[in-house]
């Protein structure tokens, strides 16, 4: 089936948020003790916050009911981060003028709350674009579930196998795959020769490296 519809990430592929979520958890996590390594964030890039939360609170053996305060207080940290230093990723307008010059249908897809979605919306200046969002923060399941990308396509009326989706977490990948849909990955260039990555359709250092070679490569 040849592709109609092009799903995106925001978190990392958009906007340049990855560093501002660490540094909101850190913030958070601090009050706790606990100060996660590098390594250990990047281990659950792309969970939802509630899930990250839960795993190292869980890992060090913090009370339940300390989670739900700690989550509320890094997104709320993270909104006013984004908001004031985030930094929107290069090639952002082009790719979305891309896809609109093609006719096709454009939806966001992502683990973060809605109100990251709208403020993203505003700071970036694509909602003319936008046919669909969708948010996995209140599904039971977050990615690598891929839930969140086939309520996303179903909101346009599409079939998942009509979609190309551009990721940057190894987690978002898998989402997308699982729904069934190509998947282009734009990760960050400190894991962009990773192996894990062997499941994309497609890999880019870039939004703007996108053009209508990897276009005709991918819709086949």
């Amino acid at each position: 089936m040849k592709l109609n519809t092009v799903i995106f990430d925001i978190d990392g592929l958009m906007i340049d948020s990855e560093p501002l979520w660490n540094a909101a958890a850190e913030e958070v996590f601090k009050d706790y003790g606990v100060n996660l390594t590098e390594e250990q964030y990047k281990s659950t890039t792309g969970l939802r916050t509630k899930e990250f939360v839960h795993w190292w609170f869980g890992y060090y053996q913090i009370g339940e009911t300390e989670h739900a305060k700690a989550e509320k207080k890094i997104v709320a940290s993270v909104l006013d981060k984004i908001e004031h230093k985030a930094q929107i990723m290069p090639g952002l307008n082009y790719i979305f003028d891309f896809f609109h010059k093609k006719s096709f249908n454009i939806g966001l897809a992502t683990s973060s709350p809605q109100a990251l979605i709208d403020l993203v919306i505003r700071m970036t200046g694509i909602g003319d674009y936008l046919h669909a969002t969708s948010s996995a923060d209140e599904l039971p399941f977050g990615k690598p579930h891929p839930q969140v990308y086939l309520n996303c396509a179903a909101k346009m009326n599409v079939a998942p196998t009509n979609c190309i989706c551009f990721e940057d977490s190894f987690n978002g990948m898998i989402a997308a795959k699982s729904a069934r849909m190509k998947c282009v990955v734009v990760p960050h260039f400190s894991q962009l020769k990773d192996e894990k990555w062997g499941a994309a359709d497609l890999k880019l250092s870039s939004l703007q490296n996108f053009g209508e070679l990897h276009f005709n490569l991918v819709n086949q």
